[in-house]
């Protein structure tokens, strides 16, 4: 390990800052550009060690675990607090615009919609029985040390205000001293935990886990490798004024706000359309609210978020008629010919992208398509496939859901 000083030129697609070495480039987390900073190196990682002349751009973190100096080491679940808003937020945008660019897309990029402290209805934590206590926080950014938070201000006042009920429920858990993830997310009648990376409780461990729950106020349901243990109460989410009642650990957007913004440029571009496609539709983030507008096909791989989708639907006055179809689109896009029907398609595919769909629309004949997703990457890539077969990109909104992380959501929208 050698200790030299650096200056930062730019911030990489991760977040850490980039200088340049006689032998390529070095990676700086929590340093901005135009920095001059004393760092430890090994390789190509520099460690960052002190700001020699700091950027007018860096502010006080709001987290007492962030940053590398963090109180019981650095958590790492953001990377970038300690960047002022305005240049944080172009970053995010220009993410997008760089990701479209690299596949020769040039549409006006709207400014990004912004993330705010407090919004986080869905996080997961690191969770580990040590001697006399029990661990509960965010795992060391490239690392399996657990931090023990006692702050965190990206998540919402309902999770952090029982987390030590959370703890809890984790020591009535616990096996050994294996660490294992909670996830959490808060729903309209409580909390909905599930827990994964613990193989099986004992009989003895279920009652006791149980009884911990339901002596417990603020809880709605606590799952174990997606075997619900106890259920004091149903966990209800609200999508555009539909109740809906997810599977234990199923997909929902990491924030009400920036899922609401998502559906309102969803709900907008597809207009009057009478008839929907919503693949990938997980429990019906959009397809719920889409069956206001008109009739909704939502497809999805996974049988139980269809079924609360499907259960939402017949259960809800107002609603056009939604059919509900089990396929796996990776495998099995809905082919040319099945989207002669459809007068807009929305899909919102994991990170991979939608590489095959995308082929088999480019080559329809559908009006509207809104393209939503979690990787600029691969949506560059799957937007590029479109435009190839005829489509024109009207729009695309970027929209910060994970605050003070490099990760972005986008919404596209595209006519033929």
């Amino acid at each position: 390990m050698s200790t030299e000083t650096v200056t930062i030129q730019k911030l990489g697609a991760q977040g850490d800052g980039i200088a340049q070495g006689a032998d390529g480039p070095i990676y700086v987390p929590f340093a901005l550009p135009g920095e001059s900073v004393a760092i430890a190196r090994v390789k190509s990682q520099g460690t960052l060690m002190s700001v020699a002349s700091a950027s007018p751009d860096r502010q006080e973190p709001h987290c007492r675990h962030f940053g590398p100096h963090g109180v019981n080491g650095t958590c790492g679940g953001c990377s970038l607090q300690h960047y002022a808003d305005a240049p944080y937020r172009a970053f995010k945008r220009q993410l997008v615009v760089d990701a479209l660019r690299s596949k020769g897309l040039t549409p006006e990029v709207d400014d990004i919609v912004a993330a705010h402290p407090g919004e986080r209805r869905r996080v997961v934590f690191a969770a580990r029985k040590i001697e006399k206590d029990m661990l509960i926080g965010f795992n060391q950014a490239e690392s399996h040390h657990i931090v023990a938070i006692a702050e965190c201000p990206i998540a919402s006042a309902g999770i952090m205000a029982r987390l030590p009920a959370i703890k809890t429920i984790a020591a009535a858990m616990a096996v050994n001293a294996e660490a294992f993830r909670i996830s959490v997310l808060e729903t309209q009648t409580g909390l909905d935990l599930a827990v994964d990376g613990i193989k099986s409780l004992s009989d003895k461990q279920r009652r006791s886990t149980i009884e911990t729950v339901l002596s417990l106020r603020g809880i709605a349901r606590v799952s174990l490798n997606g075997e619900i243990l106890v259920e004091p109460v149903k966990p209800m989410i609200d999508f555009g004024g539909v109740q809906v009642a997810p599977p234990p650990g199923a997909f929902t957007q990491a924030t009400k706000q920036a899922e609401d913004a998502m559906a309102e440029l969803v709900a907008t571009h597809v207009g009057k359309a009478k008839r929907i496609a919503d693949l990938f539709a997980g429990s019906g983030t959009f397809s719920l609210r889409l069956a206001r507008i008109g009739r909704v096909h939502a497809v999805e791989s996974e049988d139980k978020p269809l079924a609360a989708l499907d259960h939402a639907a017949r259960n809800t006055q107002g609603l056009k008629p939604a059919s509900v179809e089990r396929r796996d689109l990776f495998r099995r896009p809905l082919m040319t010919q099945e989207l002669k029907v459809y007068d807009a398609v929305v899909f919102d595919p994991p990170r991979a992208g939608a590489e095959f769909q995308s082929k088999e629309l480019a080559r329809s004949q559908v009006k509207k398509i809104v393209a939503v997703s979690c990787n600029p990457l691969t949506l560059a890539r799957d937007l590029a496939i479109l435009v190839e077969g005829g489509y024109r990109i009207t729009r695309v909104t970027p929209i910060d859901q994970f605050l003070w992380t490099s990760h972005v959501e986008v919404v596209a929208a595209l006519e033929k």
